[in-house]
């Protein structure tokens, strides 16, 4: 057999392994997803755009990403496959063509008080390194660095083998750490107020502890009572020195109890390890107003704030310690960095560099390695994820996005469009998620999903470029070219606000005048302090309502109607028309299917494979007994009125048999915020970020204030909502409420009746107000950035 040499022209005939351009699904029936069917182009940038809850995040997360994800963890070994999160597969017929999906969302970071942008972006891993090899003096290696390394020593006998004997020798180790042994690592020390623990009037059989979840009945009664340090019966007040320092600082100690083996600890390390050691966010209300109760915070006075021992702070290079580079804002560090010219690191300087850079040009320049990653807003969380994948090598990769333009102001939004068309031409294919008409307009191509949000939705209304979006006729279609125009006239505030020399983070001693009565906007580009003086300043006072950005927490159990408080007014109405106790219509509760114990599933755990869930054969799905749904209110039973969606049940509760006035006015709220397609009984889980936001505004609504905070109430609205909400806020100020708002949409601003613009830059080029009056003015004078952009906005 012989071989010959091509020669003569080359084939343009496409090569097989080139025809696979596209990622085909068929049959996606994730959520409310109706047999959706779509074709994307590879190596292009592609926005899914649609109401909130029409199905985006469905088909782009819980499908395409996720079949991605599942299908590479499946080329592990069974063995390591048992340690990584187990994903079920998607429910779609088809999927090909898929590439490694890369995911950057908006989840929040961590809220770990140890973790930090430093330690979360590796930047503090390669600074630790950089001291440890020129720091001077030199005091170890890189762990010397960590403030999450404790220094330790010890010595001890060791038993080994050896020629046959075993043989015993004495050794000795030492561990170097960086972390400050005052605060532990935290660069805050908490002091524990006494009065906030206990009543001293009272007895323990009294109910003298005033901890949640302290109860006399239960197991840390019955472990505080049967201690037999002390009298139960005995006000605390007339205890003994020593019997009061058993109560309240002993160390951990095995007791037995009524024959059980327990173990008491005093009440102070009790509350830090219990309360203490956890987000303050992540707790239930009610814990959280303990907690700011009970505990003080302040800096820790050995090491500043810093987190570092004293040996970490000696060290240094041209004068700079660890603890001084880290504090620096990061565009300073990168020019520090950029200056250290050592040939025996090198590479290590030019990676370090690298990650600085890339801070800089995703506009996060104005952060500090040292700020904590659970105080990241989402967009400034899902930048800092994205820095990671900034100058990869890896190419035909999937990106995919969720909103990154969410906590941009204009100005940023361009930078931000850079860098995805960055991603894209390297040869990735890049799908976003998104609202803003600034990023749409950069999209390749388009799949606008609807017509409506929840069942409404879950199909596909267009497909194809931005200019066909715009002639379509789809919801997004009509208002992709919306501009709302200044107000002709604005409301006369009724008072104002003062805020005095703020100084909090970058803000810079200052004085202003928030008008009272008004829809007051404040604005100014991400950075540049409107966090700050807002939530520093004003959130914390008597009567102002805050809704911040921080996500909901609750598990598959939870639902609108258990978050919002509805369903205890809807228990009650049905225990007393059915004479019977309102725990039986709760599905957590005694009212609960006892086959799946109110899940409404049953869930089979396959190891290392992804669970099964099966709906439960004995309630079908409903969550209840079968005798709890023979009670009736309305001509409804329980489980009937939580698959109702919140539009109908207003109606229901409004008038007639079932008129209920508590459950109603939450329900009209909920209304309100645009929610009226979810249904009552629907799990928290499955809710999109917008979604959960807008459920939170209506729970604190019911709060009485007469000043409302919210920060990026626009985050996940498609265009159309906004309208809706700008009708909210304007009824929330006619009806005598103020109503301050951080937001950078500029339909949001065109509507306001006062602007405050903070800036100019961000970081330590903010701090400073550029900018107070109406929207008129801001536009007229066009002296900052927010006013460039606000003029070429209503300009059209």
């Amino acid at each position: 057999m012989s071989t010959a040499t091509r020669t003569g022209t080359p084939s343009h005939e496409l090569h097989v392994a080139d025809t696979h351009d596209l990622i085909r699904v068929h049959g996606a029936r994730e959520n409310n997803l109706k047999d959706v069917s779509v074709e994307l182009p590879k190596r292009r940038l592609t926005v899914f755009t649609g109401v909130s809850g029409s199905g985006k995040s469905s088909l782009v997360f819980a499908t395409i990403a996720a079949e991605s994800q599942r299908m590479i963890n499946e080329t592990y070994s069974s063995f390591v496959q048992g340690f990584m999160p187990t994903l079920a597969r998607p429910d779609v017929d088809v999927l090909d063509g898929l590439t490694t999906a890369i995911i950057v969302d908006q989840e929040r970071m961590g809220a770990d008080p140890r973790s930090t942008v430093g330690t979360a972006t590796d930047a503090n891993a390669m600074l630790r390194i950089l001291f440890s090899r020129l720091g001077q003096p030199h005091i170890g290696s890189s762990q010397a660095f960590s403030f999450n390394v404790a220094s330790i020593s010890g010595a001890g006998a060791v038993t080994f083998e050896q020629n046959g004997k075993k043989v015993k020798e004495r050794r000795e180790f030492s561990i170097t750490g960086g972390m400050c042994p005052r605060c532990e690592g935290r660069g805050q020390v908490n002091d524990i107020n006494l009065a906030a623990l206990y009543d001293e009037s009272k007895s323990l059989n009294e109910g003298a502890i005033t901890i949640p979840g302290y109860s006399m009945d239960g197991w840390y009664g019955r472990i505080y009572r049967g201690c037999g340090w002390f009298d139960p019966d005995k006000p605390i007040r007339d205890y003994t020195k020593q019997e009061l320092d058993d109560l309240l600082y002993r160390d951990a100690t095995k007791i037995k109890v009524e024959g059980v083996n327990l173990t008491y600890l005093g009440l102070v390390p009790q509350v830090q390890k219990s309360y203490l050691s956890k987000d303050i966010d992540s707790v239930q209300p009610h814990v959280r107003a303990f907690i700011e109760r009970a505990a003080t915070f302040s800096t820790c006075p050995e090491c500043d704030g810093t987190r570092l021992s004293e040996a970490a702070r000696s060290s240094k290079i041209r004068g700079i310690n660890i603890g001084d580079a880290c504090r620096m804002q990061i565009n300073d560090l990168a020019a520090w960095v950029r200056d250290l010219d050592e040939p025996s690191v090198a590479p290590l300087l030019k990676t370090l560099q690298h990650v600085l850079d890339s801070f800089v040009e995703i506009g996060l320049g104005y952060l500090s390695l040292e700020r904590p990653s659970g105080t990241l807003s989402g967009g400034e969380a899902q930048r800092t994820k994205m820095i990671r994948h900034l100058g990869s090598a890896l190419t035909d990769v999937t990106y995919v996005f969720d909103e990154p333009t969410i906590g941009l102001h204009p100005h940023d939004i361009a930078r931000m469009n850079e860098l995805l068309l960055q991603l894209r031409d390297k040869g990735n294919t890049v799908l976003v998620v998104e609202h803003k008409p600034e990023a749409i307009a950069i999209a390749d191509h388009v799949v606008d999903l609807g017509p409506g949000a929840g069942t409404a939705g879950g199909e596909i209304v267009f497909e194809g470029t931005v200019e066909g979006l715009r002639a379509s006729g789809t919801l997004t279609g009509r208002h992709l070219d919306d501009r709302a125009t200044l107000k002709p006239s604005v409301r006369k505030p009724s008072g104002a606000l003062e805020v005095r020399g703020a100084s909090t983070h970058n803000l810079r001693g200052v004085d202003v005048d928030i008008p009272l009565g008004v829809l007051v906007v404040v604005t100014g580009v991400a950075g540049s302090g409107k966090s700050s003086l807002i939530h520093g300043s004003v959130a914390g006072r008597e009567g102002v309502v805050s809704v911040d950005q921080g996500a909901i927490r609750g598990s598959r159990r939870s639902n609108p109607a258990t978050y919002t408080g509805l369903l205890e007014p809807i228990r009650k109405a049905f225990a007393k028309a059915n004479g019977v106790k309102p725990a039986l219509f709760s599905a957590n509760s005694e009212g609960a299917c006892p086959n799946c114990n109110g899940a409404g599933v049953i869930y089979t755990d396959l190891g290392m494979m992804a669970g099964v869930a099966t709906t439960c054969e004995l309630c079908e799905g409903r969550r209840f007994d079968a005798s709890v749904l023979d009670y009736k209110f309305g001509g409804r039973d329980i489980s009937e009125v939580l698959a109702m969606p919140v539009a109908e049940a207003e109606e229901f509760f409004r008038a007639g048999e079932a008129k209920l006035p508590a459950a109603h006015k939450i329900l009209d709220r909920l209304v309100d915020v645009g929610l009226g397609y979810l249904t009552l009984g629907q799990p928290l889980t499955t809710l999109s970020g917008g979604e959960r936001q807008r459920i939170k505004l209506a729970t604190r609504m019911g709060e009485s204030g007469g000043v409302y905070v919210l920060d990026e109430p626009t985050t996940g609205l498609h265009l159309a909502d906004v309208e809706n909400l700008l009708g909210l806020l304007d009824r929330l100020v006619d009806s005598g409420k103020s109503v301050i708002v951080i937001e950078h949409h500029q339909a949001v601003m065109a509507h306001a009746d006062w602007i405050i613009d903070l800036g100019p830059g961000a970081g330590h080029d903010g701090g400073l107000v550029v900018f107070e009056g109406t929207p008129a003015d801001l536009v007229a004078a066009r002296s900052t950035l927010t006013g460039e952009h606000l003029a070429q906005y209503v300009a059209g």
